[in-house]
Order: structure tokens, then C-alpha cells, then sequence
């Protein structure tokens, strides 16, 4: 019997977090180190507290170009701590540093980790994490650009987050949450993209040492239901295979702009078994995603390398590196390391003779503000439930009846959301445009 779907909205998380007081600029707050910070302006809100900009303390006041933020929290929550272990393990500027130097990089897309501590104010403890800033998010990006990146663009992002995902692996942890609104540009560099929010990061091989390849039907459906991992469907702890699998899933997206699935996101068994099909024959499923001309061979080929890959196995990274190059080599692109997001016009309009989902997306301004700076946030997310327009549903193949007139229900869509108006880094507070075209309905 296959393992019952959650219901939308119920995470593993804590109910009930408390709320983190707002400190006023200037107020200094000194990591295990016994390095001093002082707050700068509060740029972002959630429910387990509050980010804000940052610098070394000193007598300045901290300004709109502080290039750090600080991450604050009631000590009895939990998100942030989970974060902060994978921080403190593998994101520590001297261990990303030398991973640079020893593989000739430039950048690596990993936030690094400046410290962090408890604070005391008002008879009440708060834990705090000292992070690098980063800018926008790559979801406002791909809304921007009509839901589709261009192709050049698609195998540079591919190749950046190999580069991490490698990084990452190396260091014990897997991501298993990778997606565009996960992915932040830089707030100095615009042609940097960093990969943030380690809530759901686990650690495969503490030690060096393996876990098991075992189904618990208590954690099916981890992570993002559109893009996670067949493994995390089935309930299976996150593995190196997992992120590759998601980050595939995420370059077709950004290709063609939706997944075969999205229209039934509230199903989560649904969409794994469409994943499972999508995997036995991925050539199908490409055909299903673009037209016979627009199909990228460099995707397929990727996936294909991807699916061969057993529960422990460690990826061939240069030789998924090599497929991505092919692919822009066959586009006569290289990588120049610069992002360009514009998009055509004629790239942005949906494939002929495929119906666009119907999707809301809800205002959430915890998920918002964690995003804006690598926050953590409840393990399992579901699209919200699709309703009926007006209280008739379209059919494909009978012209439908006329039905008893009822009062359209009223969809609220907020007109703002917290935005670090002055710097424009709170990415995930951005309003949301709604995902695809709204439905005709017949009288």
C-alpha cells in the first residue's frame, strides 16, 4: 500500500514559534569568538525572527551597503539551529577559501559563515547567526523573464550549482531543496548566484560513513513537491543522486516553463509516480516539455547520466560538467561568466497547443524573509488546493452546460510585501505575480 500524502500546509516543524523583539540599530551583539556586530536595519520578518543588515562593530552607524546580516531568533526555536549546524561545519570562510584555491576558482556560491552566539535583552535570550548578504532571487528573476531562462543562461546556472553541489557533497552535507528561489545573486556582483536556506541540508556521511538506503513513510514528500527527489517521495534520506535529480528537474522548468506535474501539485502521490515515469523513459518526458526543434540534448543526456547513479554513488561531476559544456558549445555560446536574464519575447510566450496550469501562489512572508538571506523553514510544501471558477469546470471533449449563476469568489492577491526597499535584498518578500493564465469559463 503506498504510503499516505500529507496534508498541504503540515510540516514536521514546531507549531508554535515565538517571535524575535526588534532591537534598535546600533544594538551589539558578540558571537562565541568574542567578535562584536552592531545591527544595522531590520530587512526582513518571519516567523522565527528577524534578519538584519550588519557590520563589525565600530563607532560608524551600520549603512544600506553593510556587507554582512545577522539572523536572529528566541533561543527555544529550532529553524535557525538547524541551519547553523551545516554553517558551522562546512560554510567557514578559511574551508571555502581553500577549496577555491586548490580547484582555481574565482567564486563559489556558498554563503560564508562569520559566526554566532546568544544574546541576552530584557531577561530574554536570543540565538544569532552572522552570514554574507546576497541580493535578489532568481524566482523574481524567472517571473521577470515570462517564466523562461534562456538556454545560454540555463547551463551556466547548471554549472555554478555543480560546482557547489560538489562542494557541499564533499563536506558530508546534501542541499535537497534546490530551486530558483533558493538561488540568490549577489548583492556586489550581479553575475554571482549563491545557493541558500540549508534548512532541510542533511548530512549523509557523518564521518565518512554512509547512511542506509531505507523507506520511512513518516518523511515522504520532504522538500518542494514540484522539484524534490523521487527518494524523498518514497521517504528516503537525501543523497547526492537526490540533488542532481532536482537540479535537472529545475533546468526544464526553467527551459520550458512548467513541469508535466504542476498541474497537480496537491497530490503528491501523483506527481512522485509522474516522476517515476518521467525517469523510465526520459525521452518521452522531454517530448512532453518541448517541441521536437527546442528539445536541449545536453538536458536529456544529463538526466540520463543522472538516473544511472545507485543510493551511495558519487556523481561524476566533470563528466556532468563536460554535457552541460557540450550544450552551449552546440548553441555557440560559452560560459563568459556573465548572467543575462532578458529573455525574447517570443521565448516567453507559452508552447503552442499546451494548456497553462492554473496555480496561486500564496503570500507567506516567513518563507519570504528566511529566502532573503538563506533562512530554514518547514520541511514539506504543497501548492494550494485548486478550486472551481465560478463553479464550472471546462471539458475537454462535451461543450458545457449552462450552469446556475453563482458569485465568483474573490481570490485576495496582497498589494505589497516587506521589501528592503533602500537595497532591494529581501528577494523572497517581493509580491508574486500568479502562475499561469486564469481559466474561461462558458456561461
Amino acid at each position: 500500500m503506498p504510503p499516505k500524502a500529507k496534508a498541504p500546509g503540515k510540516g514536521r516543524g514546531p507549531a508554535k514559534r515565538k517571535l524575535a523583539e526588534e532591537f534598535p540599530p546600533g544594538e551589539v551583539l558578540t558571537d562565541t569568538g568574542k567578535k562584536a556586530w552592531k545591527l544595522g536595519a531590520p530587512i526582513g520578518q518571519g516567523g522565527f525572527g528577524l534578519i538584519y543588515l550588519a557590520d563589525e562593530s565600530s563607532a560608524k552607524t551600520v549603512g544600506a551597503d553593510a556587507p554582512h546580516v545577522i539572523k536572529v531568533e528566541p533561543s527555544d526555536n529550532g529553524p535557525l539551529f538547524s541551519e547553523l549546524k551545516f554553517y558551522m561545519r562546512a560554510a567557514k570562510p578559511d574551508l571555502i577559501q581553500n577549496w577555491m584555491k586548490s580547484h582555481k576558482m574565482k567564486y563559489l556560491g556558498v554563503p560564508k559563515y562569520w559566526g554566532s552566539g546568544l544574546h541576552e535583552r530584557g531577561g530574554k535570550r536570543y540565538r544569532f547567526m552572522v552570514m554574507d548578504r546576497c541580493g535578489t532571487d532568481l524566482q523574481k528573476k524567472f517571473e521577470e523573464s515570462g517564466k523562461r531562462f534562456p538556454r545560454k543562461l540555463v547551463l551556466q546556472l547548471g554549472l555554478r550549482l555543480l560546482d557547489i553541489l560538489e562542494y557541499i557533497h564533499e563536506h558530508e552535507y546534501v542541499h535537497a531543496d534546490i530551486k530558483a528561489s533558493n538561488l540568490l545573486l549577489s548583492h556586489s556582483d550581479p553575475n554571482q548566484v549563491y545557493l541558500v536556506d540549508y534548512g532541510l541540508a542533511y548530512r549523509y556521511s557523518p564521518e565518512g560513513v554512509l547512511k542506509e538506503y531505507k523507506e520511512d513513510p513518516k518523511r515522504c514528500h520532504d522538500g518542494t513537491i514540484e522539484f524534490t527527489s523521487i527518494d524523498a517521495h518514497k521517504g528516503v534520506a537525501s543523497c547526492r543522486r537526490g540533488d542532481l535529480e532536482i537540479l535537472s528537474y529545475c533546468m526544464v522548468q526553467w527551459l520550458c516553463g512548467r513541469l508535466p506535474w504542476e498541474d497537480k501539485l496537491q497530490d503528491p502521490l501523483y506527481v512522485r509516480d509522474s516522476k517515476i515515469r518521467s525517469q523510465e523513459n526520459i525521452s518521452e518526458f522531454m517530448s512532453k516539455c518541448f517541441s521536437s526543434q527546442d528539445k536541449p540534448d545536453e538536458i536529456q543526456r544529463f538526466m540520463e547520466e543522472v538516473k544511472t547513479l545507485d543510493y551511495h554513488d558519487k556523481p561524476q561531476y566533470e563528466k556532468l560538467r563536460s554535457i552541460l559544456q557540450a550544450g552551449l558549445k552546440a548553441i555557440q555560446a560559452k560560459d563568459d561568466g556573465k548572467l543575462e536574464f532578458n529573455t525574447p519575447p517570443s521565448a516567453a510566450a507559452p508552447t503552442p497547443g499546451r494548456k497553462a496550469a492554473k496555480r496561486k501562489i500564496a503570500s507567506d512572508e516567513e518563507d519570504g524573509a528566511e529566502k532573503a538571506d538563506g533562512g530554514s523553514k518547514k520541511k514539506v510544501k504543497t501548492a494550494p488546493k485548486k478550486k472551481e471558477v465560478n463553479g464550472v469546470k471546462k471539458s475537454p471533449k462535451k461543450t458545457a452546460r449552462p450552469r446556475k449563476a453563482t458569485t465568483p469568489r474573490k481570490h485576495a492577491v496582497p498589494k505589497s510585501r516587506l521589501v528592503d526597499t533602500e537595497t532591494q535584498t529581501s528577494p523572497g518578500l517581493a509580491l508574486q505575480k500568479p502562475r499561469g493564465r486564469p481559466r474561461k469559463t462558458k456561461a
